[in-house]
């Protein structure tokens, strides 16, 4: 039987106008998941106009089913079919006694202009929804009956940017409702003597002219309403639509273990570890350590070197302007749908870094990787890529709280970072403009670091999706190398509420010794009252599990011996839980950008910095200055100039440009440093480095 029940099929074909497909609509029961509690709940789903509408089936918010209601409509499911038949024999003699049927209302509503869909590899009846912001878990009575619905959305969402002005406005509706009065025209031409075949031509010309533009209008129209629905609609969804998800979804086919909650285990009484005391007030002097030892094990404390102490600056500039508001809204609208690396905005929406420096602030933790290097010069590879599995999470740390967006840097712009006081030097350039790849060095004590970034970015209307591109390279001097990639960034609340954004996905760093280790960032819900949590587990080569990790990207990570997230396992073994980093304090000056301590130094010009650096550096960007510096209008302008400079930087690449600093290794296709900045910087030699930026005034150049 067709997963219809006797409707006829739904054709896909690319020929087939939007309004055959959806007309009448397509409805039908699906399971939602709703909460551990309650489970599954059935569900009426109704699919009309790009709009997928669901409604309760039981209590007194129910809604009320008949073939008066559904005509027209495809039902899915044999079940769906009895139900809709049970409903339409009560709902006749219901509505004889009291005349009329409840209105319709659904508690939730997904559009599908702005959604993706995802069929369950693990499970053939089971679906999702991504709307943008949060995930619908749905399930159907048979693997029928998910075909036809998968086979439906799909369809009515790839018919949206198909859309053209004879799908969406019939042929005899223009004309009914375009009265074009050719009178005046007749007139004008009788009055200079043309003929009555020439005066006919022309008024069916005119007439032709008129339909085509009220065509256009009309389509304008139905697509700003729809731009309107789906921006606005989170407005109004209801309770149900922010159930919790069945997390079972977002999880991988070899992810068969479940989330803890993380804050249980670190506020019980029963975890004694001196790590637990991370929620601890910070009060204190601003010039205490950044990386501070207390609630580090014993036997860790004495992992690590000692580096001499840099006064740095602790606040960026009081702003020379008030900062001016601008519309969120005003350019939402006319970029749904594009990159955000080749959209332009206003200053207002960036933070004074680039995405240059922003390479070098995952590095603020670095203490975690000298560490790393000690362990393994004990012979402990374990404990070597606990604090490597920590570094890694450490990096996400500042990005709670940090909405702006960083700076675009120009091709060829460069950023060095000289940091005796973590014992490193670090540089970045930017090596491609279209695509947009960032590559950056890293030379500690006994390591190096080195990756290549590119992000995928889309637009949702609601929020953006930012996919890292890319693989991250750790080698200490013994050998030993680590890799992984980043995972899934998502900022939400573009329209309505407030920003915020999350990290979710699995993050795999291979090792080419003994161990490995894998971490999920679990994604965030609604109304999750336990966020950002991490967890993980470190393997051997045989696939045993020797340690186990947990914590929140925003917080801290600690580490327990042995598989705690096993069968059977419970809370106990988290007693012995060992501290492995807890997240830096918060600046004494706070910044509108919720800036950290360490980001706060990342754009100073310290004395005598200015004359050692390239014309290229980051440092020395007009509108990232004019930004920091408040001085808004300056930055804009700024920018501007810049912007349209950078256009011809794509054709620089493609008439054989090449970076600077770093070549493309085709064998790994990655780039990799090819040495000389530090000499050249020593001597003072900046040939071959152009002035990407232009003349740049000097009291631009604000030192601390």
């Amino acid at each position: 039987m067709h997963p219809f029940c006797c409707v006829p099929p739904v054709p896909v074909s690319p020929g087939v106008k939007l309004n055959e497909i959806v007309g009448g609509g397509i409805s039908g029961i699906l399971y939602k998941w709703v909460n551990y509690g309650r489970g599954w709940r059935p569900r009426w789903f109704a699919l009309h106009d790009g709009v997928l509408s669901y409604y309760k089936i039981h209590g007194p918010d129910r809604i009320i089913l008949s073939r008066e209601t559904e005509r027209g409509a495809k039902v899915i499911g044999e079940d769906s079919i009895r139900r809709l038949d049970r409903s339409s024999t009560s709902s006749s003699s219901s509505s004889q006694s009291n005349g009329h049927h409840l209105p319709r209302k659904p508690i939730g509503e997904i559009h599908l202009k702005v959604s993706s869909v995802r069929e369950s590899r693990s499970d053939d009846r089971r679906f999702s929804i991504f709307s943008g912001t949060k995930r619908l878990h749905l399930r159907a009575e048979t693997r029928e009956d998910r075909a036809a619905w998968v086979e439906a959305l799909q369809a009515t969402k790839e018919m949206f940017p198909r859309m053209s002005t004879s799908e969406m406005v019939g042929p005899g509706d223009t004309a009914a409702a375009v009265a074009v009065s050719t009178e005046r025209l007749r007139q004008r031409l009788q009055q200079e003597g043309v003929s009555e075949a020439a005066i006919a031509d022309s008024e069916r010309i005119v007439r032709t002219e008129f339909e085509v533009l009220h065509k256009q209008l009309v389509l304008l129209k139905q697509k700003q309403t729809l731009l309107l629905d789906t921006l606005q609609g989170s407005a109004s969804e209801s309770d149900d639509y922010n159930e919790p998800q069945d997390p079972a979804e977002d999880e991988t086919d070899d992810d068969e273990n479940m989330y803890f909650d993380t804050r249980d285990f670190l506020s019980s009484s029963s975890f004694k570890s001196s790590g637990s005391d991370f929620q601890r007030s910070e009060a204190g002097s601003d010039d205490e350590d950044d990386y501070p030892m207390d609630g580090i094990d014993t036997s860790m404390k004495s992992v690590g070197i000692s580096y001499p102490y840099v006064r740095r600056r602790k606040k960026l500039p009081d702003p020379v302007e008030k900062e001016k508001g601008v519309s969120l809204w005003s350019m939402i609208k006319d970029n749904i749908g594009k990159d955000l690396t080749k959209v332009c905005l206003p200053v207002y929406f960036n933070e004074p870094l680039s995405s240059l420096q922003k390479c070098f602030e995952d590095l603020e933790y670095s203490y975690l990787i000298d560490r790393a290097y000690e362990w393994g010069k004990r012979g402990n590879s374990l404990m070597r890529i606990l604090s490597v599995a920590a570094f890694a999470v450490s990096g996400y740390a500042s990005t709670d709280g940090r909405s702006c967006k960083p700076f675009n840097p120009l091709l060829g712009e460069t950023y060095e970072a000289d940091y005796p006081d973590k014992g490193l030097r670090f540089f970045s350039e930017k090596v491609s403009h279209h695509p947009m790849v960032v590559a950056c060095h890293c030379e500690g004590t006994g390591w190096r670091f080195w990756a290549d970034s590119n992000l995928k970015s889309k637009f949702w209307g609601r929020s953006i999706q930012l996919d890292p591109v890319g693989v991250l390279t750790l080698e200490f001097d013994d050998g030993e190398v680590f890799q992984w990639s980043k995972v899934t960034t998502s900022i939400y609340n573009l329209i309505l509420g407030k920003l915020y954004c999350d990290h979710y996905g699995t993050m795999r760093i291979q090792g080419n010794n003994e161990y490995s280790c894998k971490l999920k960032f679990k994604e965030q819900s609604i109304i999750d009252r336990n966020p950002h949590q991490v967890q993980g587990v470190v393997q051997d080569r045989s696939g045993r599990t020797v340690a186990t990790l947990f914590g929140k990207w925003d917080e801290s990570m600690h580490y327990v011996m042995g598989d705690c997230f096993g069968k059977g396992k419970g809370s106990e073994n988290f007693s012995e839980a060992h501290l492995l980093w807890k997240r830096s304090k918060p600046p004494k000056f706070p910044t509108r950008y919720n800036f950290t301590r360490f980001a706060i130094t990342l754009n100073e010009l310290t004395p005598g910095l200015k004359e050692k650096l390239p014309p290229t550096d980051s440092r020395l960007r007009p509108d990232q200055r004019c930004l920091e510096n408040g001085e808004y209008e300056r930055a804009n302008a700024e920018k501007l100039r810049l912007e349209q400079r950078q256009r011809q930087a794509r054709k620089m690449q493609e008439s054989g440009w090449k970076p600077r600093w770093f070549v493309k290794d085709k064998a790994t296709d990655t780039y990799r440093y090819t040495g000389g900045y530090w000499e050249s910087r020593d001597k003072g030699n900046w040939d071959g480095c152009p002035d990407i930026f232009g003349q740049v005034p000097n009291d631009l150049m604000i030192t601390d």
